[in-house]
């Protein structure tokens, strides 16, 4: 009879037919060992993979593309390489091969490849809605120490749940059982996988609520319900396939089934972080980033940076890109002009050059704000014009947002 190695051991290998039939009989359901269709659902799950992989090179090409920059690509990057993960620990997981040779490590490929990775997916994106909230509603800054404060807490996290269930008895959590090639993995520890994830999500939800009155160019409110729609409805399937269908590793369309879902719902949210700027990049570029600096400009405190109604109290959400720093709102192009009047047909566009009348850059570096020869010669000696009333700029560092508008929402 054929042997196959289990770690340092040789075990006999059972014919995959005879394992079948025992099997079926076993838990009165139709096993099927692995088959070209786990292989073909294996190569299309890694095609989508390498489309997001695509979408990302495209991004991280296009970075100083503001729309793009602003979606903070370091930690969508980690996120989705998150995902990566977690699919190569669900092949074995979910039965897509046979599990002899390194496959049959149980403990690696289910605790620390699908389970810890799915974790890490889950917590990094309550992280990015955590920061939404630091930044909007708490009105502190977003800085590079909370982001590796926040990053080593959720390793920690994640590493001592997953020690903790690797330390624990096989027979109490995972186990291999040479003679029938399978993982048996037991109930108490899919429930309290489940669970934890589900407290997990339960977080986001109550990030969600705190996030209800953001309003802002970024449009992050929106897509974060989205992805917890997505996630909600994944951790459904998740409990019903793992509690009621116990087994179905062992059948081949239900195994197929949870492999690619789950890899649908992480390419999914991926695609819901950075796809609409990065189709605006391909199809509309030039002409979104200027609607995205005037609709910014527009909720930015430091809109006309002179209007006496607007207080001193305002923050930037351009804290949170990828480096940490405020650069939206230091562009020379985001200045003090009524867009509601400009003649976008006739070429007069706010956004078309950087030789903007008030120079922001300047500002912000305790330099003359103003240069009067970017202006039209009729308006140059017009006192009101040339030296405006102006609310000192709002730097990042004092956080605060700005007051509920006349529909009571806060406008960032």
């Amino acid at each position: 009879m054929p042997v196959a190695t289990a770690g340092l051991a040789l075990q006999p290998r059972m014919d995959p037919d005879a394992r079948d039939k025992i099997l079926s009989g076993m838990y009165n359901i139709k096993v099927t060992s692995p088959t070209t269709d786990d292989n073909i659902a294996i190569a299309i799950c890694a095609g989508v993979f390498g489309l997001t992989a695509m979408l990302l090179v495209f991004a991280w090409c296009n970075y100083n593309y503001r729309p793009i920059r602003a979606k903070n690509l370091t930690w969508t990057t980690l996120i989705y390489l998150s995902t990566v993960l977690w699919f190569l620990g669900n092949i074995p997981s979910n039965g897509h091969v046979r599990i002899v040779g390194a496959w049959s490590n149980c403990k690696l490929w289910v605790i620390w490849f699908r389970v810890f990775f799915c974790y890490v997916f889950a917590t990094m994106c309550i992280v990015r809605f955590y920061a939404l909230d630091r930044v909007f509603n708490q009105k502190k800054p977003f800085t590079v120490w909370s982001s590796l404060i926040s990053g080593g807490a959720v390793i920690a996290l994640n590493v001592t749940y997953c020690l903790v269930n690797q330390l624990i008895s096989g027979s109490l959590t995972i186990e291999y059982v040479p003679l029938f090639e399978a993982c048996k993995v037991t109930q108490e520890f899919r429930i309290a996988a489940l669970t934890f994830m589900w407290i997990i999500w339960a977080a986001v939800g109550v990030l969600f609520f705190r996030l209800r009155n953001i309003q802002s160019t970024f449009n992050e409110f929106y897509e974060s319900i989205a992805i917890f729609a997505v996630i909600i409805g994944l951790l459904i399937e998740s409990s019903i396939t793992n509690l009621y269908y116990i087994y179905y590793i062992l059948e081949k369309r239900r195994r197929i089934q949870k492999t690619v879902v789950d890899m649908a719902a992480a390419n999914l949210v991926i695609w819901l972080f950075i796809g609409y700027p990065v189709f605006m990049c391909i199809f509309r570029r030039e002409k979104y980033e200027q609607q995205w600096l005037e609709k910014l400009a527009q909720d930015s405190p430091n809109h006309a940076f002179n209007n006496n109604n607007i207080t001193n109290n305002g923050t930037s959400y351009a804290k949170m890109n990828d480096n940490f720093e405020s650069t939206f709102y230091n562009d020379q192009r985001l200045g003090s002009m009524d867009m509601s009047t400009l003649d976008y047909n006739n070429g007069h566009h706010p956004f078309s050059n950087n030789s903007h009348p008030l120079n922001i850059e300047s500002a912000l570096n305790g330099e003359p704000i103003f240069d009067g020869n970017a202006l039209p010669s009729a308006m140059r000696n017009n006192l009101h014009i040339q030296r405006p009333e102006m609310n000192p700029p709002v730097m990042f560092a004092t956080a605060g947002y700005m007051g509920p508008n006349s529909n009571g929402r806060h406008v960032i």
